[in-house]
């Protein structure tokens, strides 16, 4: 006997169909106000499938080839586990700048996708941006690392969706840190493209591992190794990472920084050597022996299991995949500077980050009086037990689900991701309905977003 197809409540209420996902009734949809419905922009595939297709003369900041990556729905290969860190058949050798190709196969599973953009709340641009800007972004003129950005909005400006609300119901996604779309001047010199600072793009959204101050750039997680396939698998993990014994009080996964003389992370390595038997340090510098050890999810979480804190300075730039890793072992995160995370990433962490962080503020390394050690040892234990509850409750917050399935009753960090931006154009169409202008702080810059104002530390 052939099973029903599994039915859920969602698109405003309607019953949606998952073996048949996409909405075409357009006359029973516009009885809603507002949906979750979104609508798949069919671009030409010069700006998605030839990116991989020719994915040889992609590269990145390692020089790493990132074709064996891209199989599995971009999950990458599947990682053998012969010591049982990892627990199931859920990991993988995932790439953090494959994130566009991820997110763009779950959204091809989406419950409540349109064919009707007329019906849609948000029109999705599966534009791998940063694929395309990771071919040029070392050595190349920079009228070359932006010829595709001004042929992207020119094609988006030319289709019926863009009238609507003139690009801001319009969102995409890269794998990148979204300084490296704002290039501020022409100089040969200066880094990345300006794709954010064109006009027709500042009216759309994006989302990425990391957001610049302003206010069209919203962060989402890094994408970590582990992509469950169902609850199960969540719940299995979430209980291993409960019963962990964890022997060292902090840890540290990285390299020093000896190039950025304002990096705590020198600092941080040396309190890390001096606390042999409470701290364990995995150093990641760049070459072979470097990568490998650290490029190996198994060998970071065991480390990160075996701790009770895991410390998190910033990383090349304010974020690191680190902290999604430390979350996802149950380890609670420690960090420096709330551009790191507080500032970031709203959407998938709680306000209140005394709940599940440490903040040790360092506005000058100059003046480091850390003392890392005092700092964690003074926290009580009670607190210690709350926190790491709270980590370990976050974990299906943080992870992308595999694309090939869907969990039940969980929220990855792809259904908070929609749920961020499905609200936040509906606030922008509240403001349309209220007859005020949209552009008003749509794109606005916040000089305020990475200072340290409102975040208390520990004392």
């Amino acid at each position: 006997m052939m099973e029903k197809p599994l039915m859920r409540k969602c698109c405003n209420n309607q019953i949606c169909n998952y073996e048949n996902s996409i909405t075409t009734q357009k006359s029973e949809s516009l009885q809603f106000t507002t949906s979750k419905h979104i609508y798949i922009h069919d671009l030409p595939r010069r700006f998605n499938q030839e990116l991989i297709e020719s994915c040889e003369s992609i590269t990145v900041g390692t020089e790493r080839n990132i074709c064996p990556y891209l199989v599995n729905s971009g999950l990458g290969h599947e990682v053998e586990d012969l010591e049982g860190v990892l627990l199931n058949k859920s990991w993988y050798s995932t790439n953090q700048f494959l994130l566009a190709v991820i997110f763009h196969n779950k959204m091809k599973q989406y419950k409540c996708l349109t064919n009707d953009s007329s019906l849609a709340s948000a029109i999705y641009v599966p534009f791998y941006a940063g694929l395309d800007v990771g071919r040029y972004l070392w050595g190349v003129k920079a009228s070359i690392r932006d010829q595709s950005s001004f042929d992207f909005v020119k094609w988006m400006v030319s289709q019926p969706e863009w009238e609507k609300m003139w690009g801001r119901d319009h969102f995409l996604v890269v794998g990148r840190i979204s300084w490296d779309f704002r290039r501020q001047t022409d100089n040969e010199s200066d880094w990345g493209s300006k794709l954010r600072f064109l006009p027709e793009s500042n009216n759309m959204s994006m989302l990425s591992i990391e957001s610049s101050s302003w206010n069209n750039d919203y962060a989402i997680p890094y994408p970590t190794c582990f992509h469950p396939s169902k609850d199960s698998e969540v719940l299995q993990w979430q209980d291993k990472m409960r019963r962990k014994k964890r022997p060292y009080l902090f840890s540290f996964a990285g390299a020093p920084r000896p190039d950025l003389q304002d990096s705590v992370r020198g600092k941080i390595i040396e309190e890390c050597q001096a606390s042999k038997n409470l701290c364990k340090l995995q150093e990641c510098s760049y070459g072979v022996n470097g990568a490998i050890t650290c490029d190996n999810p198994a060998n970071v979480m065991r480390l990160f299991q075996n701790s009770v804190y895991c410390l998190q300075p910033a990383g090349d730039s304010y974020t690191r995949r680190s902290i999604f890793d430390a979350i996802l072992a149950g380890c609670i995160p420690v960090f420096f500077h709330p551009g790191t995370a507080y500032a970031q990433y709203k959407w998938h962490l709680p306000q209140n980050y005394s709940k599940y962080s440490v903040f040790v503020p360092v506005k000058d390394v100059k003046d480091w009086k850390a003392g890392i050690n005092e700092t964690l040892l003074r926290i009580p234990e009670e607190r210690v037990v709350s926190m790491r509850e709270e980590v370990i409750r976050l974990i299906p917050n943080i992870i992308y689900a595999d694309p090939r399935s869907r969990l039940e009753t969980f929220e990855d960090a792809f259904d908070l991701a929609v749920k961020g931006i499905l609200d936040r154009i509906d606030g922008v169409r509240k403001v349309i309905r209220d007859g005020g202008d949209p552009s008003a702080g749509f794109a606005d810059g916040d000089d305020f977003k990475y200072t340290f104002s409102g975040y208390v530390g520990e004392t």
